[in-house]
Protein backbone atom coordinates (compact mmCIF):
# COMPACT_ATOMS: atom_id res chain seq x y z
CA UNK A 1 0.00 0.00 0.00
CA UNK A 2 1.19 3.59 -1.15
CA UNK A 3 0.90 6.53 1.06
CA UNK A 4 1.30 10.07 0.19
CA UNK A 5 1.60 13.19 1.85
CA UNK A 6 1.31 16.43 0.04
CA UNK A 7 2.96 19.53 1.83
CA UNK A 8 4.09 23.21 0.65
CA UNK A 9 0.50 24.88 -0.10
CA UNK A 10 -0.77 28.32 1.45
CA UNK A 11 -2.04 31.62 0.64
CA UNK A 12 -0.12 34.02 -1.95
CA UNK A 13 -1.14 36.72 -4.08
CA UNK A 14 -1.83 36.48 -7.74
CA UNK A 15 1.68 36.46 -9.48
CA UNK A 16 3.63 34.76 -6.76
CA UNK A 17 4.77 31.42 -6.23
CA UNK A 18 4.53 27.83 -4.48
CA UNK A 19 6.40 24.82 -4.36
CA UNK A 20 3.91 21.58 -3.35
CA UNK A 21 5.50 18.25 -2.67
CA UNK A 22 4.52 14.70 -2.37
CA UNK A 23 6.42 12.38 -0.11
CA UNK A 24 5.66 8.59 -1.35
CA UNK A 25 6.27 5.79 0.77
CA UNK A 26 5.21 1.52 0.96
CA UNK A 27 6.15 1.21 -2.43
CA UNK A 28 8.63 1.06 -5.13
CA UNK A 29 8.58 4.90 -6.28
CA UNK A 30 10.51 4.20 -9.62
CA UNK A 31 7.68 2.33 -10.30
CA UNK A 32 4.89 4.68 -10.07
CA UNK A 33 3.76 7.42 -12.81
CA UNK A 34 3.10 10.20 -10.72
CA UNK A 35 0.17 13.55 -11.43
CA UNK A 36 -1.18 16.37 -9.12
CA UNK A 37 -4.76 16.97 -10.15
CA UNK A 38 -6.72 19.87 -8.05
CA UNK A 39 -10.25 20.40 -7.29
CA UNK A 40 -12.12 23.63 -6.70
CA UNK A 41 -15.71 23.99 -4.86
CA UNK A 42 -18.32 22.78 -7.03
CA UNK A 43 -15.75 21.11 -9.34
CA UNK A 44 -15.11 17.95 -10.18
CA UNK A 45 -11.01 16.88 -9.91
CA UNK A 46 -8.71 18.47 -12.84
CA UNK A 47 -5.75 16.88 -14.20
CA UNK A 48 -2.72 19.62 -13.89
CA UNK A 49 0.23 17.77 -14.55
CA UNK A 50 1.87 14.03 -14.89
CA UNK A 51 5.09 12.83 -15.13
CA UNK A 52 6.12 9.12 -15.71
CA UNK A 53 8.06 6.93 -13.48
CA UNK A 54 11.44 7.69 -14.80
CA UNK A 55 11.12 10.98 -15.04
CA UNK A 56 11.74 10.85 -18.75
CA UNK A 57 7.92 12.12 -19.84
CA UNK A 58 5.94 14.98 -18.73
CA UNK A 59 2.33 16.87 -19.39
CA UNK A 60 0.61 19.57 -18.41
CA UNK A 61 -3.21 20.95 -18.68
CA UNK A 62 -3.42 23.44 -21.16
CA UNK A 63 -4.75 25.62 -18.31
CA UNK A 64 -0.94 25.66 -16.57
CA UNK A 65 1.00 25.27 -19.63
CA UNK A 66 4.42 27.82 -18.91
CA UNK A 67 3.56 28.46 -15.39
CA UNK A 68 4.03 24.48 -13.47
CA UNK A 69 6.38 22.32 -13.44
CA UNK A 70 6.51 18.81 -12.24
CA UNK A 71 9.50 17.13 -11.03
CA UNK A 72 10.69 14.10 -9.40
CA UNK A 73 13.29 12.29 -7.13
CA UNK A 74 13.38 8.79 -7.06
CA UNK A 75 16.38 8.51 -4.88
CA UNK A 76 14.07 10.42 -2.27
CA UNK A 77 10.66 9.22 -2.80
CA UNK A 78 9.32 12.83 -3.89
CA UNK A 79 7.59 14.49 -6.63
CA UNK A 80 7.16 18.46 -6.96
CA UNK A 81 4.92 20.78 -8.18
CA UNK A 82 6.72 24.23 -9.00
CA UNK A 83 3.86 26.70 -9.06
CA UNK A 84 4.75 30.22 -10.37
CA UNK A 85 2.58 33.36 -11.83
CA UNK A 86 -0.40 32.29 -9.74
CA UNK A 87 -3.79 32.98 -10.58
CA UNK A 88 -7.08 33.01 -8.68
CA UNK A 89 -8.34 30.43 -10.79
CA UNK A 90 -5.57 27.94 -9.27
CA UNK A 91 -7.44 28.13 -6.00
CA UNK A 92 -7.91 24.68 -5.28
CA UNK A 93 -7.48 22.06 -3.46
CA UNK A 94 -3.92 20.15 -5.04
CA UNK A 95 -3.86 16.10 -4.75
CA UNK A 96 -0.94 13.72 -5.48
CA UNK A 97 -1.68 11.00 -6.99
CA UNK A 98 0.15 7.80 -7.40
CA UNK A 99 -0.03 4.80 -10.59
CA UNK A 100 1.30 1.77 -10.33
CA UNK A 101 3.19 0.63 -13.79
CA UNK A 102 4.84 -2.36 -15.21
CA UNK A 103 8.95 -2.19 -15.74
CA UNK A 104 9.52 -0.26 -19.04
CA UNK A 105 6.50 1.55 -18.97
CA UNK A 106 7.33 5.69 -19.88
CA UNK A 107 4.11 6.93 -20.27
CA UNK A 108 2.10 10.29 -17.92
CA UNK A 109 -1.15 9.98 -17.34
CA UNK A 110 -3.95 11.96 -16.69
CA UNK A 111 -7.08 10.77 -15.89
CA UNK A 112 -8.49 10.19 -12.55
CA UNK A 113 -9.60 6.85 -12.95
CA UNK A 114 -5.91 5.62 -13.64
CA UNK A 115 -4.69 6.47 -10.37
CA UNK A 116 -4.57 4.22 -7.97
CA UNK A 117 -3.01 6.18 -5.07
CA UNK A 118 -4.06 9.05 -3.48
CA UNK A 119 -3.00 12.05 -0.67
CA UNK A 120 -5.26 13.96 1.13
CA UNK A 121 -4.62 17.32 -0.50
CA UNK A 122 -3.48 20.41 0.43
CA UNK A 123 -5.20 23.94 0.16
CA UNK A 124 -3.50 26.55 -2.42
CA UNK A 125 -5.39 29.61 -2.77
CA UNK A 126 -3.80 32.69 -4.80
CA UNK A 127 -5.89 36.15 -3.87
CA UNK A 128 -6.37 38.89 -6.13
Amino acid sequence: QVQLVESGGGLVQAGGSLRLSCAASGGTFSRLAMGWFRQAPGKEREFVGGISASGGKWFYADSVKGRFTISRDNAKNTVLLQMNSLKPEDTAVYYCAAKRTYWGDTYYYTEVREYDYWGQGTQVTASS
